[in-house]
């Protein structure tokens, strides 16, 4: 016999779960609508400068702007202000989910380091996505161009063309490239019965697709898998094309990671890169990175 009040609030749930996906949606579409519309209903006056003042609705809307340009118009680049990451590394967490990355290989790690004596030691963290070079070192040395800058000056792998070669991952001098090898988490956990998951079921969701690059690539170690190829951080191009800021910008905390159009003059991230405390790494090197730091 059907529980009726079971019924009613599993009715209930579903309902507020597709007017959240709804709002979330029409968030990332029309930030600056949807935020005048809730402070309306709400008489809540000072709610949309509230919310406008989050540099991460900032980054939405300007987001929006830079995408009814060409690819050539804009100029994608990532600021991380060091003054305000903790060191959580949730952004290296998230960027693992939003993937789908296997052991060994991480996009975006963060960087820990210790400076002085006991008692006075203090830690900085900086985390590390690919630089974006302009002028990439680790796409000459592909053998067969499965590496290259895309129209929005992007460095992508293309895993289909790839044949694993492993040379742009020595080419790189920061590190950012790493191979997948296959692995799973879940190889050598034990398989009986009356667990809640087990090794079957949870390796089954291991070796689903991904979308990187807006397509489902499975992990089955086929030409069109990204097992056995070079894999690095993609400025989350798969998000930015549907209007999402990357995954790691989102989670950040502290708001210490920023992502726009620098050819935007009016963009935060064009404002940041002109501060007189920015530096980039190794820029002696002459890679023309597109990820800044303020320090």
């Amino acid at each position: 016999m059907t529980n009726v009040s079971s019924s009613v609030n599993r009715r209930e749930f579903l309902k507020s779960a597709g007017a959240a996906v709804g709002f979330l949606g029409a968030l990332s579409a029309h930030p600056e609508a949807v935020i005048a519309s809730v402070a309306e209903q709400t008489g809540a006056p000072n709610l949309q400068a509230s919310l406008s003042s989050d540099i991460v609705m900032r980054m939405q809307v300007e987001l929006q702007k830079a995408l009814k340009k060409s690819a050539k118009e804009r100029r994608w680049v990532m600021v991380i202000d060091l003054r305000k990451c903790v060191g959580c590394h949730a952004c290296t967490i998230a960027c693992v989910a939003e993937n789908k990355l296997p052991p060994g290989v991480v996009y975006r790690p963060v960087i820990e380091q210790e400076h002085g004596t006991y008692p006075r030691v203090t830690r900085t963290f900086t985390p590390r996505p690919c630089m974006q070079c302009d002028r990439p070192p680790c796409t000459p040395v592909c053998p067969v161009n499965a590496t290259y800058k895309n129209n929005e000056g992007v460095v992508v792998v293309d895993y289909e063309q790839c044949i694993g070669c492993r040379a742009c991952i020595s080419a790189c001098p920061y590190g950012a490239r790493t191979s997948d090898f296959g692995y799973t988490y879940t190889e050598g956990t034990p398989v009986a019965d009356g667990l809640i998951v087990g090794q079957n079921v949870a390796d089954d969701y291991e070796r689903a697709k991904n979308f990187e690059y807006g397509k489902g690539y499975a992990r089955t170690g086929d030409k069109d898998s990204p097992i056995g190829n070079a894999r690095k951080c993609h400025f989350c191009l798969h998000r930015v094309k549907e209007g999402m800021l990357p995954q790691c910008t989102t989670t950040c905390i502290g708001r210490a990671t920023m992502f726009g159009d620098a050819n935007d003059l009016d963009s935060l991230v064009a404002e940041m890169i002109n501060k007189p405390n920015v530096m980039r790494l190794k820029e002696e090197l002459g890679t023309e990175p597109r990820v800044y730091y303020l320090t």
